[in-house]
Order: structure tokens, then C-alpha cells, then sequence
């Protein structure tokens, strides 16, 4: 029977012809047999919940292991191999009394996947499985698969079955099923009894991590049918399978000889596991456990951050810390902690912080980077936007923090960008989803990403003295949902800038060397011995490859649970820093529950880093030098150099609010005596007689003015606002 179809098969195929009714009829038998020999069970259990659900899932490797004529069929015919399944599926007797007359032959786990860049003419019209990233849906809308017609002579009702893109209409009355078979220009079409299916179309997109050296992202539309429709969104990955089509571009001036290409989805499977796509060997898994049994693995990992870049210490480890991340949480009320850590930096111009940014984003298994003055809040989110993809729908697209899902987004200068796309950052950085109403679009995507953002100061250089959130033009709301937030000043120390400048002048003279041996293919004895020695410094001491795998790695298998001399650690780093509040009720706030939360993800991160599915002790010590590195750098009240969180998460500390306070009581006693307008030399004498300095009393003024709570009507007086 084999060498039989095969023949057909051949015929058909190099001979040009297209008879598909026969090739189906001669293969059904042979579809029938597989389908009781290898699909009984799925098929009952289909019938069981039809018409709910309405496909088979068939895996590849058994149609291979029942007839490899028959699998290299579907591969290289699919739409004959598919047609002729797909009625046998329908026809095919059960137990259950169930006739499974819409269901549909779905292939899944074909061996052979094509990337989207890799997609050439001889694909077209094959069975092709490509796998990406959703960067674009539309909306499910139905769509006609079986027109019925009604001829307006001889009112005869006939059918025509569509497919492809375009809706295709008769030329004449169809005689063969008793019409007159009179040419019409314009037939009735019978909407009430045409059939239709669901129909959706996407965007696939070659994932940003099979990107290297700036290569940009080619992407593929597909058209999804039936049971397949409003399966995934924008951000998901997934592994599609179907048929490559092809149709001919147009333009105002006519038909081009150029064509587009489109799959026809057959099977979708959504990508579960997390870095599904970087495959990690035998091989490269000893390499993983020998570095796991290291004692220094830790510093290694920290030392493997942009090793070109001199010093940064505790934020290269606050990186590392990121890349691995914590365990993200569902508890039993349904509520989600994430476990993804955001860092900022805040720094003077020309201290590396767009380097670091884009060398994490290299080094990540999945990793996504942005500068913030180009991006708005849709394409840091999402959005629902009308275009020629959509064809005048509505579509729903993701931007970079759902694209980098499961991963790291990095954003520069994010104090560049504007108030109204700040502000869409708040959802994404906590509960980690995006969500869009629009148009009547109602949708929460996914958007499980750590955040490394860098920022510049205002004014240009980095002032201790004024409140971060007032330097860096972004909201306090926003500041405080970041782990770890570092200062980076740029202040003349000669000890440190001897070995900046030395690192920096080694690293150049080893690039020219480098240069030089590439293009003229020779250097000298003695440049040849500083270059060799000058690469094994620069040399990270875990090769880029393998440290991305070995954070894959550990983020798939490793979930570490807190001993209980990590918790008692934690616990009396934060009611320590607490008990401030206690002795004296007048004492600003040091830190709040978000910093305690951070810490737990820190630590988790750490024990990840090590490998290990304990949170020690020493796990804990590690991650609170980490974080009082940051509060004693960020959250300080310069004036009384205690921690103050309100620096931060307000924007203004308690030292300063008592002060605004003291001023609204004394221009209020004032007004009593001078009406609505109090002379200003006034207030600032009763200040300065209650203990408060009068230029401190003169600043908290001028801020008032500036928050439109006090205005000046004439020169030496203010008035409140009311």
C-alpha cells in the first residue's frame, strides 16, 4: 500500500495536478487505521467534550512511526494529507455515538522548525513550524468558510467554499447542481445560511533572545481558525504550526511581481517553560554543577559583569541578583508577590550606566532594551491601535515590558520621559501586568520582567542634599517600587581616579592591539605578551554562553525556602531599623514593609546564584550589606543623618514636614493680627525664635510657593492660597 500512495503521491506532485478528491479518497483508509491504531483514546475523549472541543492533537513522531510516506506527505503535501485526515476524523465510527463532523486534524511536535528569517520560496505551500514571540492580535471576528448563493434568473441555491484572503464570488449560475448556468455579474448572497468560523490574526516575531549584533527582528503574520482563535496574546511565545501561503502585492499602479507570505496556523502549542528556547546539553550541564561546587562561584558571577568597567561592586551584584531573580508567589488567596527585582540608577552623566544597561541585557536569557526619551507608555506596555494589520480593526499590541515577560527590560534615561507614560509604569513594576481598555478592548497582559533603569539627574551633577525624586523628575510613587536604587557620583578622589584611568587606558591600548592583529594579522613579541595578558584580565571569568545557561538553568529548577536563621536575620534587620519609631514617636519613618520584601527576594535570588534550595544565613547577611549600602547612600535625611524613608517614597522628609508645619501655624496666628496678607519678615523672625534657622525657614517657603500653597500678592508679603 505504501509504495502505491507513494507512487500517486509522485505523480500528482511532479506531474503538476492537483487532484485532490482522489489522492483524499485513496489515503482515508490509511488515515482511518492510524487514527483507531494510535488516536482511539484522545479520539474518545474528544467525543467526550465535543463540541466544546474540537481538535485532535497528533503528534508528528507517530505518524512517522505508523508510515513515513504518510508523514512525509503532510510535510511536503499538507493540504491534500490534511483534507483526506480531516474526513476521516469526521466519518470515523465511536464508541461514544458521537460524530465528530466539525472537528479538526491539528499537527503537533514537528521536528523540523524554521526560523522566521530562515523562510525561503521553496517553503511556500509546505508544512512549516515556526516559533516566536506575539507582537500583535486582532480581534476575533468570524469569518465565511462556506458562501451560499442565490441566482437571481432562476433562483437556484448553491454553495462555494472559501479560502485564502480574498472572498471569492461565482461567475455563473452553477449548472452541475441544477442552475441555469446564465454568466451574473452580481449574485445574492445568502448570509443566513452561510457558514462561518472564528478567525484571528497575529504577528509572530523572532524572540529578542536569538538575536545577536544588532540584528533586527523579522516577523510573519498568521491566520488562525476555529478553536484556535483568542488562545493567546500579545507577549506570549509560542510554537505555531501550518501552511505557508504566498499572495501578490499590489499597488496603485497594478499587480508587482513580488509576493508576501502568510501562515495558515494548523497547530499552536504556547511555550510553558521558561527558557524553553536555549537548550542546554549533557555537556554544558556538568559544566553548570562544576561551577555550582566552586566556593567562589558568587564572586565570580559578580566579577563576570562588564568586567571593562572598573569598580561598582555591590551594583554589579545587585545585577547579578536581578538576572536570577526571586521566586514569584500565588498564595492561597489568589494574591501574587513577584519575585522579579528592579534596580535604578541614578547617576552624573559619564559613569557607564547605559554600558552596564546594555551588558546585562546581553548577558540575560531573555533581555529587552529601550531608551526612554523614544519610548511613550504604549511602547513601554501596550496598546490598542488601528492599522493596516488589523484591516481598520482594532489590534492589540505589546510593548517592551510585555515583550521582555519572564526577563530583563532595561530602560535609559527613563527621567526623559513624559509624565503620562511614567505613570503606565506603576501597574507593570508591581502587580507585573499591563492592562488596556480601549476601544472596547478589555485585556491584561503579562509583563513579568525585572526593570533596570538608569536615570540623570536634573541639573547635571547628583545634589545629596535635594530629594532624588525632585532630582530625577519622576514621581516618589515610582521610586519606591524599585529593590535597590544606587547613586553613582562622580566626585575627584585620586586614589580611585589613578585606577579608573589606568583600567581605562589598558582596556583601549588592548582594543587597539586586538584592532590590529585582526586586520593586519601581526603584532609585536612584546605588544603580543601584554595582549595575551591584558585579554585574560579583561576575560570574564565565566564565558557569556555559559553563564546564561546556568541562570536558565537555575531559574527552571531552583526554588529555595528561607532556614530559619535567614528569617530571624531578616527580622531583626527590619525591627531594628523599626524600633526608631518605637522609643521616640517623633522619629521619621527608617524603612517600610517593601524594603523587608525586597530583602526576601534578594536573598532568594542569592541562594539561586549558588544553586542551592536553601536561603542561609550568610545569604541573608550578604543581601543587608546590599541593601544598607543603598539606604545609607539613599535614604539618609542629610540634615539629621537618620534613615528616613519618606526621602524617597514621599519626597520629603519628616525633618522638613515638621518645618511646614511650624510655618502654617505661625502665618495663621499671624493672620489674626494682619488679615489674609502676612508680612513675610515677620514669619521668619517668629521661625527663627522657635529654633528654626532662617534660611531652613526660607527654603520650606519657597517650596511651599512652588506647590501653589503660598503666593506672594506684593513684594515682603505672602498669602495662602484658598
Amino acid at each position: 500500500m505504501k509504495y502505491i500512495l507513494q507512487a500517486i503521491k509522485n505523480y500528482f506532485i511532479d506531474a503538476g495536478y492537483y487532484y485532490r478528491e482522489m489522492v483524499q479518497d485513496l489515503v482515508a483508509e490509511r488515515w482511518e487505521d492510524f487514527l483507531k491504531r494510535y488516536c482511539w483514546n484522545e479520539l474518545v475523549e474528544l467525543s467526550n467534550y465535543y463540541p466544546e472541543q474540537r481538535s485532535l492533537l497528533v503528534k508528528f513522531a507517530d505518524m512517522d512511526m505508523y508510515d513515513p510516506d504518510l508523514a512525509d506527505m503532510v510535510l511536503e503535501s499538507p493540504d491534500t494529507a490534511i483534507a483526506a485526515a480531516t474526513r476521516a476524523l469526521r466519518s470515523i465510527d465511536l464508541p461514544t455515538g458521537v460524530t465528530l463532523d466539525e472537528a479538526n486534524f491539528r499537527v503537533i511536535k514537528v521536528p523540523r522548525r524554521l526560523k522566521i528569517r530562515d523562510i525561503r520560496s521553496e517553503d511556500i505551500g509546505k508544512l512549516v513550524c515556526i516559533e516566536g514571540l506575539v507582537t500583535k492580535a486582532t480581534e476575533v471576528r468570524p469569518k465565511i468558510v462556506v458562501a451560499v448563493f442565490e441566482c437571481p434568473f432562476c433562483h437556484h441555491v448553491f454553495s462555494l467554499e472559501q479560502s485564502g484572503r480574498e472572498f471569492k464570488e461565482p461567475a455563473e449560475c452553477d449548472q452541475e447542481s441544477g442552475g441555469c448556468g446564465r454568466k451574473v455579474q452580481h449574485f445574492k448572497l445568502l448570509i443566513e445560511q452561510c457558514k462561518f468560523a472564528n478567525a484571528q490574526k497575529i504577528r509572530l516575531q523572532e524572540s529578542p533572545e536569538e538575536l545577536r549584533g544588532g540584528e533586527l527582528p523579522q516577523a510573519i503574520d498568521v491566520y488562525l481558525e476555529d478553536d484556535l482563535t483568542g488562545e493567546v496574546t500579545p507577549g506570549d511565545r509560542v510554537i505555531i504550526t501550518g501552511i505557508l501561503r504566498s499572495y501578490q502585492r499590489s499597488t496603485r499602479f497594478g499587480k508587482t511581481p513580488f509576493f508576501d507570505i502568510y501562515l495558515e496556523g494548523n497547530s499552536l502549542e504556547r511555550k510553558e517553560e521558561e527558557f524553553e528556547e536555549i537548550k542546554i546539553t549533557e555537556e554544558d550541564e556538568r559544566k553548570i554543577m562544576e561551577l555550582k561546587n566552586q566556593p567562589d562561584i558568587y564572586d565570580k558571577l559578580i566579577k563576570s559583569i562588564a568586567p571593562s568597567i572598573y569598580g561598582y561592586d555591590e551594583i554589579k551584584e545587585a545585577m547579578v541578583l536581578q538576572l536570577f531573580a526571586g521566586v514569584p508567589k500565588e498564595l492561597p488567596d489568589e494574591t501574587r508577590v513577584r519575585g522579579d527585582i528592579h534596580v535604578l540608577l541614578v547617576g552624573d552623566p559619564g559613569v557607564a550606566k547605559s554600558q552596564l544597561l546594555t551588558y546585562l541585557v546581553k548577558l540575560a536569557p531573555r533581555g529587552l532594551y529601550t531608551g526612554g526619551k523614544s519610548s511613550t507608555s504604549a511602547g513601554l506596555t501596550a496598546a490598542a491601535v488601528k492599522d493596516e494589520f488589523g484591516e481598520g480593526r482594532w489590534t492589540l499590541e505589546a510593548g517592551a515590558l510585555v515583550l521582555a515577560d519572564k526577563g530583563i527590560a532595561a530602560v535609559d534615561e527613563i527621567d526623559k520621559m513624559r509624565k503620562e507614560d511614567r505613570d503606565a509604569l506603576h501597574e507593570a513594576m508591581e502587580q507585573q501586568t499591563v492592562s488596556v481598555a480601549k476601544a472596547g478592548i478589555m485585556a491584561r497582559l503579562n509583563s513579568r520582567c525585572g526593570l533596570l533603569a538608569a536615570a540623570n539627574p536634573k541639573y547635571g551633577r547628583f545634589d545629596k542634599y535635594t530629594p532624588i525624586a525632585e532630582q530625577i523628575n519622576m514621581p516618589s510613587t515610582l521610586l519606591s517600587r524599585f529593590d535597590l536604587i544606587f547613586t553613582m557620583m562622580d566626585r575627584p578622589n585620586e586614589e580611585l581616579d589613578t585606577k579608573t584611568a589606568e583600567h581605562i587606558i589598558e582596556t583601549h591600548y588592548a582594543g587597539e592591539l586586538l584592532a590590529r592583529l585582526e586586520n593586519l594579522g601581526r603584532i609585536d613579541r612584546t605588544e603580543k605578551e601584554y595582549f595575551e595578558h591584558a585579554v585574560k584580565e579583561m576575560e570574564p571569568p565565566i564565558e557569556g554562553d555559559l553563564l546564561r545557561k546556568y541562570v536558565a538553568w537555575s531559574k527552571r529548577n531552583v526554588f529555595p525556602v528561607m532556614t530559619e536563621g535567614a528569617k530571624r536575620k531578616f527580622l531583626d534587620f527590619y525591627i531594628g531599623l523599626r524600633r526608631q519609631g518605637y522609643e521616640d514617636e517623633d522619629a521619621p519613618i527608617p524603612i517600610t514593609a517593601r524594603q523587608l520584601e525586597a530583602l526576601i527576594r534578594l536573598g532568594e535570588a542569592r541562594a539561586r546564584a549558588r544553586l542551592s534550595d536553601r536561603i542561609t544565613e550568610e545569604d541573608a547577611e550578604r543581601v543587608i550589606n546590599l541593601v544598607k549600602y543603598c539606604l545609607n547612600r539613599v535614604f539618609v535625611d542629610p540634615e539629621t543623618g537618620r534613615l528616613d524613608a519618606d526621602w524617597v517614597t514621599v519626597g520629603i522628609t519628616k525633618t522638613r514636614r515638621d518645618r511646614a508645619r511650624s510655618i502654617r501655624e505661625i502665618i495663621k496666628d499671624l493672620e489674626r493680627e494682619y488679615g489674609d496678607e502676612v508680612p513675610l519678615d515677620e514669619v521668619l523672625d517668629i521661625a527663627e525664635e522657635e529654633g528654626m534657622e532662617r534660611d531652613k525657614a526660607e527654603e520650606i517657603i519657597d517650596v511651599m510657593k512652588r506647590d501653589g500653597i503660598l503666593f506672594s500678592p506684593s513684594s515682603g508679603v505672602i498669602k495662602f492660597v484658598r
